[in-house]
C-alpha cells in the first residue's frame, strides 16, 4: 500500500511517496535529464523511464562508485545538461544509490544558480539516508562531501521493490544507517531492530519508514545542521577518516559508518555516556548484520589530523557525536586529545 509523508523546511516543502513506483507526472517542467550509472541503468533504467510522462527526456549514464563522487563527474552532468539545453524550468532526476544522489542534487543547486530534482533511490542506503534531507555534495582529495551545498528535493519515490536486485554488501551497508538513526533519536526503534529481521520485507519497510520519518522530523527542525541534526553523523567522523585513508575504494559508505560507530561507542563508553551492557548491545546488532567490522590504524597521529578536515569542526575544535544511552545523541567539543588518542589507540 503506497503512503505519502510531507517534510517542511525552511526553504522547500516537497512529498516522499512510499511504495510500488507509479505514473510520474513532470508536465510542469521544460525538460527532464534522468542521471544514472551503468549498473542501476541495466537493471532499472527501462522501468523507471515507462512510468515518467513527458515529452523532452534526455538520460545520462555515470561510471558506478565512490571515486567517481568528485569534480569531474559533476563537470560531465554540468556540460550534458548545456548541451540538451535544460533551462530554469527544467529537472533533474536522480536515479541510484547514494553517490547519484549527492552529485545529481549538487548539480542541480547549482546548475543556473538552482532547479529542481527528484530522486528515486535504489539502494538501502540512499532510501533511508541520501535522499532525504537536501544534502549534496562531491569529495576531494582533502576528504568526504566537502563541496556541495543544502539543495531539497521536489519530491522523493522510496520503492523497496527496487532493493531486490541489490547485492547483499550493499543492503547490508544501508542497515548501518537505520541502525545509526535508532541509536541516536528512538529507543523503542531500536528495540523493534533487535527482535525484527531486515531481510523479511514486512519488517524491512517498515524500517526504512520509521527511518525516512525520523529523519525527516529532525530536518524540518535543522534543515542547515546548526543543532539536533548535526546527530546524524554518528560513525561519521570516524568513518569519514576511514574511507579518506582507503581511498573510497576497500569500504562501502555503510561499511565505513559501522566501523566509525564502534570506535565512537568506545569513546562514548570512555566519556561516561555509554554503558558496557549499552555498548555491547549496539555492537551486537551490528554484527547481526556482519557489521562488525574492524578497522586497524597504522598511525594514529596522521589519524588524528586528520580529523580536521571534517565539516563540524570549528575553530580548530573537534565536534565528536555521540550516543547518550541509546535513544539520544550529545555533541561534544571538549574531549581531550589524550582521551581520543586513547581511543585510537584501541584500533591500531
Amino acid at each position: 500500500m503506497n503512503t505519502k509523508i510531507e517534510i517542511s523546511t525552511q526553504t522547500e516543502r516537497y512529498t516522499i511517496n512510499f511504495g510500488v513506483l507509479e505514473k510520474i507526472e513532470l508536465g510542469e517542467y521544460s525538460k527532464v535529464l534522468l542521471v544514472t550509472n551503468h549498473v542501476v541503468g541495466r537493471l532499472h533504467l527501462d522501468r523507471v523511464m515507462s512510468k515518467i510522462t513527458h515529452q523532452d527526456l534526455s538520460v545520462l549514464l555515470l561510471d558506478d562508485g565512490e571515486e567517481n563522487k568528485n569534480f569531474v563527474t559533476l563537470q560531465k552532468i554540468i556540460d550534458f545538461a548545456l548541451q540538451k539545453q535544460l533551462d530554469r524550468k527544467s529537472v533533474m532526476i536522480a536515479l541510484g544509490g547514494g553517490v547519484i544522489s549527492d552529485i545529481v542534487g549538487f548539480a542541480s543547486g547549482i546548475y543556473q544558480r538552482g532547479i529542481a530534482f527528484i530522486n528515486i533511490p535504489t539502494t538501502l542506503l540512499a532510501q533511508v539516508d541520501a535522499s532525504v534531507g537536501g544534502k549534496t555534495g562531491i569529495n576531494t582529495i582533502y576528504g568526504k562531501n566537502l563541496v556541495g551545498l543544502f539543495h531539497q528535493p521536489s519530491a522523493v519515490y522510496i520503492d523497496t521493490d527496487f532493493l531486490q536486485t541489490l547485492p547483499t554488501r550493499e543492503f547490508v551497508s544501508g542497515i548501518a544507517e537505520i541502525i545509526k538513526i535508532a541509536v541516536c533519536f528512538d529507543f523503542e526503534f531500536f528495540t523493534f531492530l533487535e527482535k525484527c529481521d531486515l531481510k523479511n520485507p514486512q519488517d524491512l519497510q517498515k524500517a526504512v519508514q520509521k527511518s525516512v520519518t525520523l529523519k525527516a522530523k529532525i530536518v524540518a527542525k535543522d534543515e542547515k545542521e546548526r543543532g539536533v541534526r548535526a546527530g546524524l553523523n554518528y560513525g561519521h567522523t570516524f568513518g569519514h577518516v576511514i574511507e579518506l585513508e582507503t581511498e573510497y575504494k576497500k569500504y562501502l559508505h555503510g561499511e565505513a559508518v559501522a566501523m566509525g560507530i564502534l570506535m565512537a561507542n568506545v569513546l562514548a563508553y570512555k566519556e561516561g555516556l555509554l554503558t558496557l551492557q549499552e555498548k555491547d548491545r549496539i555492537f551486537q546488532l551490528l554484527q547481526t548484520y556482519g557489521l562488525s567490522l574492524h578497522y586497524e590504524i597504522k598511525n594514529t597521529e596522521l589519524f588524528y589530523q586528520k580529523f580536521f578536515l571534517d565539516k563540524k569542526t570549528q575553530n580548530q575544535k573537534l565536534h565528536f557525536i555521540l550516543p547518550d544511552g541509546i535513544g539520544n545523541v550529545r555533541i561534544c567539543n571538549d574531549i581531550t586529545k589524550d582521551r581520543i588518542m586513547e581511543v585510537l589507540g584501541e584500533f591500531s
